[in-house]
């Protein structure tokens, strides 16, 4: 994968409307984003629709993104965990839908269509949010830390980080139940 300035260089590069950074950016990150979509749907063909969704709200929110807010990479996980999770909700409320007439969903589909991209305040506390998350997330330990991103960001189980990890699974859920004790304690604190 490519180092996190040169993915903040790709994003400023297509936040202007540069389709080969689009490209560039897109061959560096797909893989790693497609892993997390895989995680949260466990179906490949809707985690690459998920991916595809994404990288069409990157090319349009690109200019919204600040480095000095969160990293690319972390940014990029966002917009895909987010538009897995929106996946994962609308598949559950489609499940609990009474079937209705084609006629009346056209009609409903239309006039819910709404504009997506976040108000100016909304960026501004999403922005000051990523800075305090980052800033406790420097003060957690190494192991507590690594079971906090492999959770959030790849959406791993208790077993697959005990895995990955090469560590015991007890040990595993102590890490993750201090670090978001931690994280919760210094959040609470930032405010």
């Amino acid at each position: 994968m490519a180092a996190p300035q040169e993915l903040a260089d790709l994003v400023a590069r297509v936040a202007l409307g540069d389709r080969q950074a689009f490209r560039r950016l897109y061959d560096a990150t797909a893989p790693s984003l497609l892993g997390v979509a895989l995680r949260l749907l466990r179906d490949r063909g809707r985690a690459e629709d998920v991916i595809q969704e994404a990288f069409v709200s990157v090319w349009h929110r690109a200019g919204g993104f600040r480095a000095s807010a969160s990293a690319p990479m972390t940014w990029l996980t966002a917009i895909v965990r987010n538009r897995a999770l929106d996946t994962l909700r609308s598949d559950a409320r489609h499940d609990a839908d009474p079937l209705v007439d084609d006629e009346d969903e056209d009609e409903d589909a239309a006039i819910e269509i709404k504009d997506d991209r976040p108000e100016p305040l909304g960026l501004l506390t999403q922005a000051a949010d990523a800075l305090a998350v980052r800033a406790c997330l420097e003060t957690i330990d190494g192991s507590q830390r690594q079971c906090l991103a492999l959770a959030y960001y790849h959406g791993l189980t208790h077993a697959e980080m005990a895995a990955h990890l090469g560590s015991p699974i007890g040990s595993v859920k102590m890490w993750l139940r201090r670090g978001l004790e931690k994280l919760r304690r210094c959040l609470e604190r930032a405010k």
